[in-house]
């Protein structure tokens, strides 16, 4: 299997710009931002490739990297039996080229994204939030967002409309435990002061 994904990465990279790896029995292309949609058409024309379904578009957020993000694209080609992903880096202030254009089921991935990430992608004909309410600041799977959000949703009985407030951390209502072990001290208990 790894002979025929090694042939078939040293293919597409005698045709494009793209450094082939094999990782976890698939095959992986490092792809240059400008190249996204021509590897794509490539990979879903090309005979010898046929991947013709796309699976996912996601990314990874890299806060400490030299570009923030990596975009990474799976596909599938059940002509061939194969599964490639392809990976992009993309700088903060970088907009990647949409794939609607040889893939439209990129559309919902896309908006997925940016909705998640906040990476934007140019000729996408409808970008805007997809998972998140209209009025949502940020990007939740970034690392620097904050691990409870900004607002807090929820309906309101007396006012019979949903309510949209700031989140306020309470420590009122924590439970602290203080006959657990775990807790560090050292409890003598009822029956153990006859040990003593």
């Amino acid at each position: 299997m790894s002979d025929a994904l090694n042939a078939l990465g040293a293919a597409i990279a005698a045709k494009h710009a793209v450094t082939p790896s094999i990782a976890f029995g698939e095959l992986s292309l490092k792809v240059a931002l400008a190249d996204i949609v021509a590897v794509m058409a490539h990979l879903k024309e090309d005979a010898a490739c046929r991947f013709t379904s796309l699976v996912d578009i996601t990314a990874v957020d890299h806060p400490e990297g030299e570009t923030r993000f990596t975009v990474v694209y799976h596909l599938l080609s059940m002509y061939q039996n194969h599964r490639v992903r392809l990976k992009v880096a993309v700088g903060e202030a970088d907009m990647v080229p949409s794939i609607i254009s040889v893939h439209p089921s990129a559309n919902w991935f896309e908006r997925e994204v940016f909705d998640m990430f906040g990476i934007l992608f140019s000729g996408h004909p409808d970008l805007r939030r997809i998972l998140t309410d209209y009025g949502f600041r940020g990007h939740p799977l970034r690392k620097d967002f904050p691990t409870t959000g900004y607002t807090e949703v929820r309906y309101d009985e007396v006012q019979k409309r949903v309510v949209y407030e700031p989140v306020k951390l309470v420590q009122e209502y924590r439970q602290f435990d203080f006959m657990s072990p775990w807790e560090g001290a050292q409890y003598i208990l009822p029956g153990d002061e006859k040990k003593a």
